[in-house]
């Protein structure tokens, strides 16, 4: 599986691919493809092709697609050391992981998308689904911390599995939906409940800054990962909190894009989390939030583990 990141090295961010104890700079591993096809100007035609705006990326479509291949291909025909010293690569230890997409143009939520968690709220289950917007301001990085802010002590989990939308499109038939997906991401919409339930309406509640953890890559689309049969892990200081199925989905993820689509254009970079499973903090006895010194760890089968500490936020 091809797992799509950003990283920070050197003081410089890049779009890259995780490999392990490596990470790909895609854009100078496609700049050193082109140097050796004799390529003019390689360098200029990389950044514009394939650069680390990860947006952009997914607004290249087949085209940005291939200049990964490419990029992949040139660097599995060198060794490690090669690629290191020609900067095609960087070892995991001496880079930090960023958000994979931070500027995403809509972020839209689905609530009450897994039965047994409507069932722990006391909520119906809609016959539709239920949406909230999210902002890309609350994104964090997996390592990143996140903040308890002073105005609440009821910040609670919610361990998702996230759609990243490649083909944008209006009033999309269920059918095709799935061809417009360019892939799936771990995201923990991070709720403070004492904002959402003042209200009749989400949006507080969760568009605290720093309550959106994603990532920490985006894994592209591949034909061994079914996402309607991953299982979903929310761990806090290793007890486990989650454990579901993307199976349990009320909404597919056909159906979902077919709902959103049918009020607003869907454009590429689009992130769509799909809900959280029961075992939310809110609903257990006694209720648990999260507090300073808590990691929380989500792992979604076949993407791999977001992790995050939890600090005290003053002013």
């Amino acid at each position: 599986m091809t797992k799509l990141i950003r990283f920070e090295a050197s003081g410089t961010n890049h779009l890259g691919v995780d490999q392990g104890e490596y990470y790909v700079d895609v854009t100078r591993a496609y700049e050193g493809a082109l140097r050796v096809g004799g390529v003019a100007n390689a360098d200029q035609v990389a950044a514009a092709e394939l650069s680390s705006d990860a947006l952009a990326f997914f607004e290249g479509g087949t085209r940005s697609l291939s200049a990964l291949r490419t990029a992949l291909e040139c660097v599995a025909a060198v060794s490690v050391e090669e690629g290191i010293a020609s900067g095609y690569i960087v070892r995991a230890k001496d880079a930090r992981l960023l958000v994979p997409l931070p500027n995403p143009r809509k972020i839209i939520c689905v609530a009450r998308n897994f039965g047994k968690h409507a069932a722990e709220a006391g909520l119906p289950i809609s016959d539709i689904p239920v949406l909230f917007p999210r902002f890309a301001a609350t994104l964090i990085a997996n390592g990143d911390s996140i903040e308890i802010p002073p105005v609440s002590s009821q910040v609670d989990w919610e361990g998702e599995l996230a759609v990243v939308i490649g083909t944008g499109g209006r009033f999309i038939e269920k059918k095709n939906a799935l061809d417009h997906v360019a892939g799936y991401t771990i995201f923990n919409d991070v709720t403070v409940r004492d904002y959402q339930f003042r209200v009749t309406q989400y949006t507080e509640g969760k568009n605290f800054s720093t309550s959106g953890p994603i990532g920490p890559s985006i894994t592209l689309l591949d034909e061994g990962l079914d996402p309607h049969d991953v299982r979903i892990v929310t761990t806090v200081n290793g007890v486990v909190k989650q454990d579901a199925s993307t199976s349990e989905f009320i909404f597919d993820i056909p159906t979902i894009i077919q709902h959103i689509s049918e009020f607003i254009q869907l454009e590429p970079g689009d992130i769509i989390p799909m809900g959280t499973p029961a075992g939310v903090g809110f609903k257990r006895n006694p209720p648990e939030f999260l507090t300073a010194g808590d990691v929380v760890d989500i792992t979604v089968e076949g993407l791999g583990t977001l992790r995050n500490p939890v600090v005290a936020r003053t002013r």
